[in-house]
């Protein structure tokens, strides 16, 4: 197994492009076009036809669901679970907190929240599904209405699939795609065709997925520029407008996560916070911060209630336009940003995963929902501003730039959000061509330029023919019908995941069995050379020599004892490690390996230079045992052999006590 804590180190070393599901995504995706292309009143009419059908007699289905997910993530979170790493235990996250919030909230919902921000509020202000229009209730139903869209369940459908993903990708070293997903169901069969073919469907679903967005994006792109400077709103300039957005996208491809979709992120968050307090400052800021409070209070009082409501005692089509087409819409979303999450979220715990994922982004979009949104509410209902209804009635796109345009210095702040609107859509761009480069390549992300390089100009090639010869709509129905077999997939690999939750929970009750490991060091040796080992921090090359005069003759002979009584024992040895690997029945082997890890002085300033044996960097070695969990976060430097040889046994005897209880 990998010891290193960088995700790309997890999965085994393969060819870095899997030619059968890059090729069949590629001939999926271009007969699926062709279809769209050459008979679009067709390929709506089928979709559409799908779509009624799913809704009909599916909705309960996607209701239950989606209900399963959200108690599902919350539990993980707050269960004995979630100590458990996304990675060995030793791993470390790769981001910072913001910045991981950064980026998994731009790919999550940023787009969406500037497209809906203003427009979704007041169309279910105007329509209301049981209030009366345009009444102080329709307001309460519609904030209550957008916060139930927009809020928890959203946010779980992407974190349980992120949760799936990342544990198995970084605990047990399975590829970090989609086909990942069904090992509790079919084992190693996912690397054969039946994993091919759930990664060809994820790509397939990915690329029309980004470009449908990217579509509409380029819409509200294109009716900002024609709302601020009267540049024509044309189907052609929206295209020439993707065909910027691809660019820089390509550029941001180029420079690699840690540059281009970090950045972007980071720039994206700082803007979006400054027009949130541009807007909170200068509009009704005490009524916005009542409203706030009030809203959550409503959403969390009535959320079970809203929840399962199916309108099953009401003649009405409107659960089928708004939450069934949102949980469709989020599930058939959730392997691109799922994947997108788990593969920045290496590290973290669960406990920290779901509290990130899904409560602090939660809050933010929930604030955000509300002073977009009861902003633009209370300017049509209290101040008489109709033109804005009229505007969102008409083109929702253009709803955010005619709702700044009544704050002081609007042209200003139009262009910060039509830049917001670019960038997202960049990052949408770039981190969709990541994941779909990953899913075409066993889930590595060190593969050649050229394939990022492909997938985003498929993205933008895919929605400019869509934009240009019609069939946008019925892809984009074709989507949320995709997201029916996609939940039952997700269900199923739920149950494995809380399957291999509980044996984890078992590997670290048995870890508590036994006495610490003070009780196996040699105290025979005089007190003085003990205290002098203790306070010493040697270098790689004092470890190296004790690692190979004392850890691999122990390992050896613990090696050869159990080879003489019959067990299947292996033993394997390089400059930085020996690890002694005893079979037992495949997927619970014994694994006991001792690590050459360079490590952080505690504090360099308190320390005698007598007692460091290296400057370099204040960096000294500790000799660190590594179970199959990972890093156990302590030394054997200075133990003897048969305290090594103990070590290994009490760490064996915990192993045979958790194989006890898993039975």
């Amino acid at each position: 197994m990998s010891h290193s804590n960088t995700p790309e180190n997890t999965v085994a070393a393969q060819a870095k492009l899997n030619k059968p599901v890059f090729l069949s995504a590629s001939a999926a995706i271009i007969i699926l076009l062709l279809f769209a292309v050459i008979m679009p009143g067709t390929a709506e009419s089928l979709f559409s036809d799908m779509q009624a059908s799913v809704v009909d007699n599916f909705s309960w289905f996607y209701v239950l669901t989606v209900a399963v997910i959200l108690l599902f993530v919350i539990y993980i979170g707050f269960s004995d679970y979630g100590d458990i790493r996304l990675g060995p235990d030793h791993a470390k996250p790769e981001f910072s907190i913001l910045t991981w919030l950064s980026m998994l909230f731009a790919a999550g919902m940023g787009i969406g929240l500037m497209f809906f921000g203003v427009a979704e509020p007041l169309m279910h202000f105007m329509t209301p599904p049981t209030a009366d229009a345009n009444t102080v209730e329709a307001v309460r139903e519609a904030m209550k209405m957008t916060f139930f869209h927009w809020g928890l369940h959203a946010w779980a459908i992407y974190a349980v699939v992120a949760l799936v993903l990342g544990y198995y990708a970084f605990r047990h070293q399975l590829p970090l795609t989609l086909r990942s997903t069904l090992y509790p169901l079919i084992g190693d069969k996912i690397y054969g065709w039946q994993g091919d073919v759930v990664d060809v469907l994820a790509v397939t679903a990915t690329i029309f997925g980004i470009s449908t967005s990217l579509g509409l994006g380029a819409s509200q792109i294109n009716a900002g520029l024609s709302y601020l400077f009267a540049i024509p709103n044309t189907t052609m300039t929206q295209i020439v407008l993707m065909a910027l957005v691809v660019s820089m996208a390509i550029v941001s491809v180029m420079t690699g996560l840690d540059k281009g979709i970090r950045r972007l992120s980071e720039t994206n968050m700082v803007m979006a916070i400054v027009l949130l307090g541009f807007v909170l400052v200068l509009g009704p800021t005490v009524f916005l911060l009542q409203a706030y409070l009030q809203n959550t209070g409503a959403y969390l009082s009535d959320i079970v209630r809203n929840t399962f409501n199916l309108f099953a005692y009401q003649k009405t089509d409107w659960i089928g336009g708004w939450t069934i087409f949102y949980w469709g819409w989020w599930l058939a979303w959730a392997p691109f940003v799922g994947l997108f999450i788990a593969r920045i979220s290496f590290g973290r715990t669960l406990r920290e995963f779901v509290l990130g994922v899904l409560l602090i982004p939660t809050a933010f979009t929930l604030f955000w929902m509300t002073i977009f949104g009861n902003s633009a509410i209370d300017m049509v209902f209290t101040e008489g501003f109709d033109m804005l209804a009229n505007m969102v009635k008409e083109d929702t796109s253009v709803a955010l730039f005619v709702f700044l345009e009544n704050f002081p210095l609007s042209s200003i702040i139009s262009m910060i959000a039509l830049l917001m609107v670019i960038i997202f859509f960049v990052t949408s761009c770039d981190s969709g061509a990541m994941v779909v480069d990953m899913l075409c390549s066993h889930g590595r992300n060190d593969t050649p330029i050229w394939q990022r390089v492909y997938w985003a100009v498929a993205v933008g090639l895919v929605a400019a023919i869509l934009l240009y010869a019609g069939g946008l709509s019925a892809l984009q129905t074709m989507t949320i019908v995709a997201a029916l077999p996609f939940s039952v997939i997700l269900l199923i690999a739920m149950y494995g995941l809380m399957k291999s939750l509980r044996i984890e929970k078992h590997k670290r009750d048995s870890l508590q069995i036994t006495a610490t490991q003070t009780a196996v060091v040699d105290h025979d040796k005089p007190w003085k050379e003990r205290l002098a080992e203790i306070v010493t921090y040697p270098d790689e090359n004092k470890v190296s020599g004790y690692m190979l005069r004392v850890i691999y003759p122990a390992l050896h002979e613990v090696c050869k004892e159990f080879t003489g009584r019959n067990y299947n024992a292996s033993l394997v040895s390089s400059k930085t490690h020996v690890e002694l690997t005893v079979v037992l029945n495949g997927e619970n082997d014994f694994i006991y390996g001792v690590y050459l890890t360079p490590t952080q002085q505690p504090d360099p300033h308190l320390l005698d230079d007598e007692a460091v044996d290296t400057h370099e960097e204040q960096t000294y070695y500790r000799a660190q045992v590594h179970l199959s969990e990972g890093g156990q976060d302590y030394d054997l430097m200075g133990w003897s052999k048969d305290g090594v040889i103990n070590d290994v046994l009490d760490h064996f005897q915990k192993h045979l006590h958790f194989l006890h209880l898993l039975n």
